[in-house]
């Protein structure tokens, strides 16, 4: 049975077992809010899973009005789907993620899957086709071959749908720039957990590309996001959790959720000298024009 999300830790620390603490406290609210550009709700930690409904009740009481449900897999995908019809404070991406293109190909399925993609992409509310990419992280070898198609494929579709593109880019920054610029790239394009350097944020700002920060950016061994976040256009920065992952400084090691947003946000204001209500503006702004209304 679902437990519903509520802004304090599940569970006495360890009382699964492994040692783990809760959910973290809310934060402060935020003075004006904003969006989670890419989140998991289908991703059960493993103390608790969460119902989409209270997710996004605690995320609104603390000034995250919306957030963007990403797939990562057909299964993944068509919860997704069920998830934006469900709560209109969603909106959805569907993708085949890098790492798993090669296991789908694999099987003789991949083509398959991203016809499927397609169809599920066909949703009003599917705004996105993400997060996709490439990962040298986790792949390599042949499957690099079977992500590097399945990168162009997607980028293909949301071309044609013209829906925005979410990135997955993890040790890859050269490759997936190149590929974009070889395919040419959709109108709106974000990398996802921006994970790069300056030079990568320089080519962001340079070609319109959405740079999406997560909690990372918050972590102690994170000199060179807070960098890039330094010189990023201010017109170009979004926000995330990748919930239940990468929760922000200072839970890290603790799940994720959408309501934990603004920690993450009031760090980015404090690194780049901003006001927190012109920066939340800014972010909103900017979400909106990313991935259009959620109204």
């Amino acid at each position: 049975m679902d437990t519903p999300l509520t802004p304090v830790p599940f569970r006495a620390p360890g009382s699964d077992g492994s040692g783990r603490q809760g959910y973290p406290p809310a934060p402060e609210p935020l003075p004006v809010p904003v969006m989670d550009n890419h989140t998991h709700l289908d991703f059960p930690d493993a103390l608790v899973q969460v119902e989409v409904a209270a997710a996004m009740d605690a995320a609104e009481s603390v000034g995250v009005q919306g957030a963007v449900q990403v797939g990562c897999d057909l299964e993944s995908s068509r919860f997704t789907v069920r998830a934006v019809e469900l709560d209109r404070r969603l909106l959805g991406a569907v993708a085949i993620h890098p790492n798993d293109a090669p296991h789908y190909a694999a099987r003789g399925e991949l083509e398959g899957a991203l016809t499927e993609i397609e169809s599920l992409a066909s949703h009003p509310r599917i705004r996105a086709i993400g997060e996709t990419g490439l990962d040298f992280f986790r792949t390599e070898g042949e499957g690099l071959a079977h992500q590097r198609y399945s990168f162009r494929r997607h980028i293909d579709i949301a071309k044609r749908l013209d829906l925005t593109l979410q990135i997955h880019d993890r040790d890859a920054h050269d490759d997936v720039v190149q590929v974009l610029r070889e395919e040419g790239a959709p109108e709106r394009v974000v990398f996802h957990c921006f994970s790069g350097d300056q030079a990568l944020a320089r080519t962001c700002n340079n070609e319109g590309w959405y740079m999406s920060f997560a909690g990372t950016v918050t972590f102690k061994n994170a000199a060179n996001l807070r960098a890039a976040l330094a010189i990023a256009d201010p017109a170009r920065i979004l926000v995330e959790t990748d919930a239940p992952f990468l929760t922000p400084h200072p839970f890290r090691g603790r799940p994720n959720a959408s309501y934990l947003i603004p920690y993450t946000v009031r760090s980015m204001a404090e690194l780049t000298g901003s006001e927190l209500s012109e920066l939340c503006s800014r972010i909103a702004e900017n979400s909106l024009r990313a991935y259009g209304s959620w109204n």
